[in-house]
Formats: C-alpha cells, sequence, structure tokens
C-alpha cells in the first residue's frame, strides 16, 4: 500500500485529525528543555520514531515532523548550524517510517525566533534563505506537504512560504497564533489575517497552539467567514498551570475532543493538538469528530447516471408505508429498539401492540446512542418475518465500510426490507465501549447517493446489477441544528441524491418547526415529525444537555419541573400531554409522525398518539 500524502486528504472532503505535541512527549520522557529536541531526530532517532508511531496508533491521519524549531538560526544557538538539511531530513524519514500507509506526512516549520524588518535587523531575504534550508532538508526526506505553524507576523510566514514554493509544489498549511485577545502577537486579527494568507496561496489557512480549545474555536468561527480554503486548528490542552518548576496543561481528552467536534461543526477540515496534547487526546479526537462533517465543504452534483441504468420502480409499488406517502397520506410510525440479547420475543409483543393498534410501521434504530443491541436489519426481517408489520430500517453508516453497506443492502432488499430511513450514527464515545472504533467511510449524503444508484440497478461503480432495488429512501434532518444554514445544505444535497422522505429530530418547539418547514417546502418531499413523550423531569433534562440535535426548550422543562414535585407519575402525564399537544399540532403541517417509545415503553407512545393510531 502507497504512502498518504497530504494532497490525496485535502481533496477527499473528509475531516481529517492531525497529530499532537511532540514537545510535550519528550519531555514526559525525560528529555530536558535545554536539549536541542530537533537534534533527537539524529541523536536518539528509536525515541522520536516512538512518539510518532504512538500518535499513529491513536488514529492521527497527518503526522508533523520534530523540526519545529530545526532552521539554522535556532540550532545556531546549540552550534548545529550546519546540520540544518541532515537534521530535517532525517526528521522526515522517521516519520515516514512511523506513518507507513496509515498517515500522511508534513513538515513542520516553525518561526525563526527572530524579528524580520520592519521590526528587527533580518531581512526578509535572509528569512527566505533560512527558511530554504530546512524546506530542502524536508523535501529530500520525502515530506508530502509543508505546515508553517505558530506564526505571529504574517509577513515572517510568508517568507517561509516562498522559500516553499521557490523549492517544491507541495500543499502548505499555514497557521497562525493568536494571545487572549484573539488577535496575533502583532495585533492581527483573524479576519485580517485568514484572507491574506488565502491571497498568498496556501492550501490549508488555521490557527495552532494559542490560548487553548475555546479561544481557537472562536478563531474557526471567524475564519469560516472570510476564507474559501480548508480550516485547520490545533490548539494548546487548555492554558498551562504553573506546578513547582513545570508547565502542566490541564484540559482533558475528553474536554480536547468535545471541543474539536465543535471546530469541525464551526469549519474546521484538520484538527489536532499543539502544547499539552498527548496521543490520549488525539484517540479521543478521531472518535469525536468522526461523526461529523465540515461546514467548509464543496458538495458536487451526483454524477450522471449510466445509460446502463434502469429506471426505479414506482414509490407506490416499493411498500405499503411508500404507497402511503406517494398518495399524500398521513402516516404514523413508532420507534423501538432492538432488544439487549437473542431472545426477539419481548420485541414482537411489543411490536404486534402496535399493529393491533393501526400504526402503519414500526421504526428500528441501527444502535442509538451507540448502544450494542441486535442488528436493526435483522430485528427488521424477523419483525416483517414474524408479525407480519413493515419496519423502517434505521441505516448508519458509523459501523461499516462501503463493501460492508453495499452487502448489508442487497441482502436486505432480497428479503424484502425496504424502508431505510439513513442516518451517519452516533460516534462510539457515547456508548458503553468507548474504546470501540468508527468508521464512517461515507456519511448520510454518501449513502443516499449508493442507495439510489441501487434503485436503478447500479452498484457504487456504475455496473449493472441485474433488478433494481426497492427501497424507499429516507433520511433525518433536525430543525433545531445549532447551526441551522448547515444544516439545510445538507439536507439539500440529501434530496439532491436521492432522499425522498424526511423524519426530524423530536420537535417541541412549534415556532421553531414552522421556519424549518418554511425553509424546505421547495424541496417537496413528504416530512414526517419525530415525536418524543417525556417520562420524567430526568428524561427531559437528559435531551436536553446530553443528547446531540435535540433541542428541548427551556418552558417545556419547567413544565416538567413543575409536574415532577407532584410525583412521577404526574411528571409522566405531563410528559405524553406536550407529546399529544406536539402531535396535534404537527398533524396539519406535516405528513407523518415517528413517536418514540421512550425506554421501550410502547403504551406510551400509543397513548400519544391515541385515536390517530387507530384509524
Amino acid at each position: 500500500m502507497s504512502e498518504r500524502t497530504l494532497r490525496e486528504l485535502l481533496t477527499d472532503g473528509r475531516v481529517h485529525v492531525v497529530d499532537g505535541a511532540m514537545g510535550t512527549m519528550l519531555y514526559g520522557r525525560g528529555v530536558f528543555l535545554n536539549v536541542c529536541y530537533d537534534e533527537l531526530n539524529l541523536r536518539q532517532p528509536d525515541l522520536v520514531t516512538d512518539i510518532h508511531r504512538e500518535y499513529v496508533r491513536a488514529g492521527a491521519d497527518i503526522i508533523e515532523t520534530n523540526t519545529f524549531g530545526a532552521n539554522p538560526l535556532k540550532l545556531a544557538t546549540h552550534g548545529l548550524a550546519a546540520e540544518t538539511e541532515r537534521i530535517n531530513a532525517a526528521a522526515a524519514a522517521l516519520a515516514r517510517d512511523a506513518a507507513g500507509a496509515r498517515a500522511a506526512v508534513v513538515g513542520a516549520i516553525g518561526p525563526l525566533g527572530v524579528r524580520l524588518e520592519p521590526f528587527g535587523e533580518l531581512s526578509v531575504a535572509e528569512a527566505r534563505e533560512a527558511f530554504l534550508r530546512q524546506v530542502r532538508g524536508l523535501a529530500d526526506g520525502g515530506v508530502s506537504g509543508f505546515v508553517l505553524e505558530t506564526f505571529s507576523d504574517v509577513a515572517e510566514l510568508a517568507a517561509a512560504l516562498e522559500a516553499v514554493r521557490s523549492a517544491t509544489d507541495l500543499p502548505v498549511i499555514a497557521q497562525m497564533t493568536v494571545g487572549t485577545d484573539g488577535k496575533t502577537h502583532y495585533g492581527t486579527d483573524p479576519e485580517s489575517f485568514g484572507p491574506e494568507l488565502e491571497a498568498l496561496g496556501v492550501d490549508v489557512v488555521g490557527v495552532n497552539c494559542s490560548v487553548g480549545p475555546h479561544g481557537v474555536l472562536e478563531v474557526v468561527e471567524k475564519l469560516a467567514r472570510v476564507v474559501t480554503v480548508p480550516i485547520s486548528a490545533q490548539p494548546n490542552a487548555g492554558l498551562p498551570r504553573e506546578v513547582g518548576d513545570r508547565k502542566i496543561y490541564m484540559a482533558s481528552p475528553e474536554y480536547m475532543a468535545s471541543y474539536a467536534r465543535r471546530m469541525v461543526e464551526a469549519g474546521a477540515r484538520l484538527v489536532g493538538g499543539c502544547c499539552g496534547t498527548t496521543p490520549a487526546h488525539i484517540r479521543e479526537i478521531v472518535s469525536f469528530v468522526q461523526s461529523v462533517s465540515p461546514r467548509h465543504l464543496t458538495v458536487a452534483a451526483p454524477a450522471p447516471l449510466p445509460a446502463t441504468a434502469l429506471e426505479p420502480i414506482p414509490l407506490a409499488d416499493r411498500s405499503r408505508l411508500a404507497a402511503r406517502l406517494a398518495r399524500g397520506e398521513f402516516v404514523t410510525t413508532v420507534e423501538i429498539v432492538p432488544p439487549r440479547g437473542v431472545d426477539p420475543s419481548p420485541m414482537y409483543q411489543q411490536v404486534r401492540a402496535l399493529q393491533a393498534a393501526g400504526v402503519d410501521a414500526v421504526n428500528v434504530p441501527d444502535g442509538p446512542r451507540a448502544q450494542s443491541r441486535m442488528g436493526a436489519l435483522l430485528s427488521g426481517l424477523l419483525i416483517q418475518r414474524e408479525v407480519g408489520m413493515e419496519a423502517v430500517v434505521h441505516y448508519a453508516c458509523r459501523d461499516r465500510n462501503l463493501l460492508g453497506m453495499l452487502s448489508d443492502l442487497l441482502g436486505a432488499a432480497a428479503s424484502g426490507l425496504n424502508n431505510l430511513l439513513i442516518i451517519t450514527g452516533d460516534p462510539p464515545k457515547m456508548g458503553p465501549y468507548p474504546d470501540a472504533t468508527a468508521v464512517f467511510d461515507i456519511d448520510s449524503i454518501g449513502l443516499t447517493n449508493l442507495v439510489a444508484r441501487l434503485n436503478h440497478g447500479l452498484d457504487p461503480g456504475g455496473n449493472a446489477l441485474g433488478d433494481p432495488t426497492r427501497f424507499l429512501i429516507g433520511v433525518g434532518v433536525n430543525p433545531a441544528a445549532p447551526d441551522l444554514e448547515r444544516e439545510l445544505r445538507r439536507f439539500a444535497w440529501k434530496v439532491e441524491a436521492g432522499a425522498e422522505y424526511a423524519v426530524t429530530q423530536p420537535v417541541f418547539d412549534l415556532e421553531q418547526l414552522d421556519r424549518f418547514l418554511q425553509r424546505v417546502e421547495a424541496f417537496r418531499i413528504p416530512i414526517v415529525a419525530g415525536i418524543w413523550p417525556l417520562v420524567s423531569l430526568r428524561n427531559a433534562e437528559f435531551l436536553a444537555n446530553e443528547v446531540p440535535g435535540i433541542s428541548v426548550p427551556g418552558e417545556v422543562l419547567e413544565r416538567m419541573r413543575r409536574a415532577s414535585t407532584s410525583g412521577k407519575e404526574a411528571a409522566l402525564a405531563e410528559g405524553v400531554g406536550i407529546a399529544r399537544e406536539m402531535a396535534a399540532a404537527v398533524a396539519g403541517r406535516v405528513q407523518g409522525m415517528q413517536v418514540s417509545a421512550p425506554l421501550g415503553r410502547v403504551g406510551v407512545a400509543l397513548d400519544v398518539l391515541g385515536p390517530a393510531a387507530a384509524r
């Protein structure tokens, strides 16, 4: 397998994770601060390689060489200026050996450590020549790109960029560093340095080191408004605290990872860490960001279908649920969860109760909140065969690569499972097995494209498969998304990819729903509203604070709080009452309802549906 390259990672449209702090790890291994860390590439190569390998094992896609200060000016303070090219070439070779085919290696270049004209004595030409020696060494060592990081002076970074461009055409990540005021040491704000760096022709604009995750998130948000190239973010692990004679970075891996996800949602394509960041931090970041897509993402229109494409089966002929949607009829479904063990009989009992009540279909989620349960596809198949009620199978991208998903879907089509709800899936960190890995080979948009092609009788490569599949293609959408514009763009891409109906996250705010429906009216596909009956104040608070994508307004929380003072039954009755109000209100606004059965309590869902379930 060939080595990964930075250029490949920048063009694949996905989020990628950069490694953490080499200096922090070396210091933790007992290397004193007065030692030249860059010279360790020659004196202790095994130590440097081992640290690189730890970051690769943690899941980093991009590894930086141990050369942040390996320019001739800084090396001269250790009497090593003459070794500049040799040190950089060795560093690149060590990183490549550790990365293998699993990560791309970029040459790390930091500031020279002296001021440039007009604020210092070093000329721009002299700075460019110093950087060029480092660039040549890294290029000779075989890096696939460069990261110019922790710069405060745009002019100095420009000199480093000129050195790179004079020697190679490899891609360049350009990262500034800011203080607590959000500006560089020279007083330049992101709204200024972002467009300046983009105009210089860098491939990625970003920020690193700086003031910890919170401050870097704010910079990413500002950059996202003013640049069009990908954005990178590598914060310190919080602000350091003095403990004895050491500086300790206090941000936990979980805290860093949660902010990394927010940075991606704000627009970052590359995320990682700087001072204080360890492989443990990177491992958590990898787990958190794999389930999100960058906001700065250009999604091409679906490729034209080959001439061998077949006409899809008419919507009304694919399933009973599809027929009702095609006729414009109101549909009701209830979401249950598959069993934890191997006995499906309790699930059958729940489904029979729903069938007797006249519910149109049962929704079977796919490992919600990364819980380990019976697979959704097999659960749906058992329901349809044993009970005779149609299942809507939620199918997540989290656990399978492209080939695995294709195999699953062909099997589902052959067995008569035709109703799909395509989702990206919750990250494993949310579940009881936080060390489990995720795949996320494609996201829900890519999977929608795949299923739409199957409905035309084509595999992902455009090859004929025979008869077309009969999938009813559903997708998720969130009217309460924190970044509604991004959510609407992704929804538009899903519809363009082939989505035929959409199910919302639970609705608790009608005004919010109305604004959303007005924005998506032009897409002209049926919307099914999610309804969640709250069973307790604790349940309401959990949804409001710990479940991504769900927004519970303050007035709803207050109603549950007041009801809970009269006991559990009163709180449950209030939760059902709120859900009934939502169900009655959305009935004239959307084409269906998906009611959740909280904690497996199907009776609660049926209480919410009432007469609507017994049509």
